[in-house]
């Protein structure tokens, strides 16, 4: 990891408050940037709405909960959640 002195990139009166509280230390500044949400840059959370569609439409297709659940390889209560919700 590339180290930078602060006092090269921070300005003065920065650096004196910074020194307040970490004079000596070795900070990490993490850079600002919006966390992504869960499965978003895998796929999963996509897949996972796209399956779950997929069962909404079979059960209002009158395929019952516990079939789907087999198809699906789930737990019926895992289905129920999914169709109820």
């Amino acid at each position: 990891m590339k180290y930078t002195n602060a006092s090269d990139i921070l300005p003065d009166k920065l650096l004196r408050e910074v020194q307040k509280y970490a004079q000596g230390e070795a900070l990490y500044i993490p850079a600002v940037a919006e966390r992504k949400k869960w499965g978003e840059s895998s796929g999963a959370r996509s897949f996972y709405e796209h399956r779950n569609q997929e069962i909404r439409q079979k059960f209002r297709e009158n395929v019952s909960i516990e079939k789907l659940a087999d198809q699906y390889c789930l737990a019926v209560e895992t289905v129920r959640k999914i169709v109820y919700k």
